[in-house]
């Protein structure tokens, strides 16, 4: 049976760089590198009228910036920086690249990244068993995997989400609740307060207008979200 390769394409100016992608992918069946591109122009050209999966590209070139190539794109693959410029990562957050890259890349770097975009191509096209268990942002300059059920609670702080997960991490990112709120299941979250969104199993007690979740953290609930909790608590 054929397994539908995920397609890729590398667009740097160091002839070198080019080479180890092309040497590091040949151990990733998933994927195919269908062309490479030295000059960032022609790559651009090529990206308009072909249908790419994943996007190798280089930041500082002479002809175009990677960054000035991915922002034209009316539609984006998924994008993987490469760069001996750390000082980009800004502008690679704003474009929700999947990953970035520093040169010189190593085997086992490069490794990772290909593995999380596997996991995000197979999240996005619908291919794994349960996609409602998790859900993707961007933070730390790249796309993160969140697994729902290891979700405490998420506080808005205006354009910007903060998600607490049960092992103490905490991931920020730029998203509105609300949208935020659109990624999860409605039968494993609740909203408690205009800042304030909860796992329901996460829930340790429920007294008048406070939630305590089982790390003990406590949360204030709106009146207006209080009698739906009570009966979603069945209570």
């Amino acid at each position: 049976m054929n397994t539908k390769k995920i397609k890729c394409i590398a667009i740097d100016d160091e002839p070198l760089a080019l080479e180890l992608i092309e040497e590091y992918i040949k151990d990733f069946p998933s994927f195919e590198l269908i062309q490479t591109f030295e000059d960032a122009i022609n790559g651009a050209e090529f990206l308009k009228k072909a249908d790419i999966d994943v996007l190798f590209v280089d930041i500082q070139m002479p002809d175009i910036t990677g960054i000035d190539l991915v922002a034209s794109l009316e539609n984006k693959p998924i994008v993987i920086f490469t760069t001996a410029y750390r000082n980009y990562a800004y502008e690679g957050f704003e474009l929700e690249a999947m990953d970035y890259l520093v040169k010189p890349i190593s085997k086992d770097r490069f490794e990772r990244a290909i593995n999380k975009t596997l996991e995000y191509y197979q999240y996005k096209h619908g291919t794994v068993k349960n996609p409602s268990e998790v859900f993707y942002v961007y933070a730390k300059y790249q796309k993160i995997k969140i697994v729902q059920d290891e979700v405490l609670y998420i506080e808005s702080l205006k354009d910007y989400c903060t998600i607490y997960l049960e092992d103490g991490e905490s991931i920020t990112t730029l998203m509105p609740l609300k949208k935020l709120s659109e990624m999860l299941s409605p039968d494993k979250f609740f909203r408690v307060h205009r800042s304030f969104i909860i796992s329901i199993q996460k829930i340790k007690s429920f007294i008048k207008q406070k939630v305590t979740l089982t790390n003990g953290k406590e949360l204030p609930v709106s009146s207006k979200y209080a009698n739906e909790l009570q009966n979603t608590l069945g209570s």
